[in-house]
């Protein structure tokens, strides 16, 4: 299976890359994973709402640029359906037998995602109603997903 992630922003602190490079290292037995940085938007201080509308168009048409048209896309939204764990598994299995050629989580920046990328999602995706740093956001998604592998093949996690 072919997972990717595109997010806005790279991360900085060692923290971050490191839970990431552990992460995806343990996610490299169950599928291949790339992470895709696009480039952050430059808002400027105290920004208009047009302003802010222009840096989400931005992103997303660089997020949108990206995706395939044979991708599942799954974004990241507070307005997402929640899941447990479980269910997020189920989620995966499913799209895995699905013919596609990859499944492709999104994760905007501080603004969030455009409306246009928010309307080619093929499922939305919430792992809370409150609001994350993306970097953050990048390692607890992968830590869910590969969580789900470990679901999915009947393999000892903690819990």
């Amino acid at each position: 299976m072919n997972i990717s992630v595109i997010c806005i922003g790279k991360l900085k602190e060692r923290y971050w890359t490191e839970a990431v490079a552990e992460y995806s290292k343990r996610l490299g037995k169950y599928c291949r994973l790339t992470i895709e940085e696009l480039k952050e938007a430059r808002l400027p201080d105290r920004a208009s709402e047009a302003e802010e509308n222009a840096v989400k168009k931005e992103e997303g048409e660089a997020i949108l640029g990206r995706i395939k048209k044979n991708d599942y896309v799954i974004t990241l939204e507070i307005r997402g359906k929640t899941l447990t764990s479980e269910e997020l598994a189920e989620q995966i299995g499913q799209v895995s037998g699905g013919g596609w050629g990859r499944v492709v989580f999104i994760i905007g920046g501080s603004l969030g995602l455009s409306g246009e990328v928010s309307r080619r999602a093929d499922y939305k995706l919430s792992f809370s109603q409150m609001t994350f740093p993306h970097q953050m956001m990048r390692v607890i998604l992968l830590e869910q997903v590969y969580r789900s592998f470990k679901i999915l093949k009947n393999e000892p996690y903690h819990k």
